[in-house]
């Protein structure tokens, strides 16, 4: 036991030296460490139809959270990706067959929103491939029950919002990065949008929806792309789409995750779809202190710490 945590002091030692912060992965635990700091937990994909709709319905919304909860807790603010509208529309992909018609086109009950915020998630990114499954009316809806139950989003595809969050001495300013939405300026808008957020004195941070479904690999396109957010001024870019965990390194003192996988979805089919990643970044001072990571499983449609399960 001793030569291993003397292995992780150096390894963690070197890690500092190297990108000016930690990025340690361990079991959760107690994540603030004082008041001036400030710690923001980023998950992955979440899909709230289908059976994880079901489950809902039979167990209760709070059955999906009560694993991951008190790792919520510890974190000043969670933010994830939400794979889909929230809409007052009747479920299109609940008992359907898996590849046929309706089974990826999403709509979220309307409940959705306000169990988000009571699990503590605080702010939503929209950006992403299922936000349109049932057009603008899907996606106005989506904004109208969010804001209503307190939970900030960005991304969105008709204003492209910008979520921003003042969390002790940190400014954070949340950006949407969407490859799929449809229109060929993305990367000029969400570039555009960092540096007014950095000139403003703010710390952009890229949460992006991209990728290619089940790829642990990233293409070199998006690679270079990741590196222009972070030299326009992010501060960290974090990827979802390709429901399962990809690659993350350490660009000009920027952490960047291309794929944190899927966090409450009902894909079983492979060990990946069902182990996602969380990350937790801390801020101190106006820079990033550190970085920790946060295996998490899957189990009956509800997230788990992996050593939890």
């Amino acid at each position: 036991m001793k030569r291993t945590l003397i292995g992780a002091a150096v390894l963690v030692g070197t890690l500092v030296l190297a990108y000016g912060f930690a990025v340690v992965r361990e079991d959760i635990g107690p994540i603030k460490e004082g008041v001036s700091e400030a710690t923001v937990l980023f998950a992955g994909d979440a899909m709230f139809d289908r059976t994880v709709r079901l489950t809902a319905e039979r167990q209760g919304g709070d059955y999906l959270f009560e694993c991951i909860s008190p790792t919520f807790k510890t974190a000043d603010l969670v933010v994830l990706n939400l794979e889909g509208p929230i809409t007052s529309t009747s479920s299109l992909s609940v008992g359907s067959v898996p590849g046929g018609p309706g089974n990826y086109t999403f709509t979220f009950p309307t409940s959705t929103a306000a169990l988000l915020a009571k699990h503590g998630v605080g702010v939503v990114n929209i950006g992403n491939n299922h936000i349109r499954d049932f057009g603008n009316t899907g996606t106005l809806s989506t904004m109208e029950f969010l804001s209503a139950a307190g939970v900030q989003y960005f991304g969105d595809p008709i204003t492209h919002t910008v979520a921003r969050k003042d969390i002790q001495d940190a400014r954070l300013s949340l950006i949407n990065y969407n490859e799929f939405i449809g229109y060929s300026q993305a990367a000029s808008i969400t570039l555009s949008q960092i540096h007014a957020e950095a000139a403003a004195g703010r710390l952009p941070i890229v949460y992006t929806h991209w990728g290619i479904e089940y790829a642990t690999t990233t293409p070199s396109s998006i690679r270079e792309l990741a590196h222009q957010f972070v030299e326009a001024g992010a501060v960290a870019v974090i990827g979802s789409h390709p429901h399962v965990v990809g690659e993350s390194e350490v660009y000009n003192r920027a952490p960047i995750y291309y794929s944190l996988g899927n966090f409450i979805f009902d894909q079983y089919f492979s060990y990946e779809t069902t182990h996602g990643l969380m990350v937790a970044i801390t801020f101190s001072n106006g820079r990033i202190k550190g970085v920790r990571e946060i295996p998490v499983e899957i189990h009956k449609n509800q997230v788990c710490p992996m050593q939890t399960i």
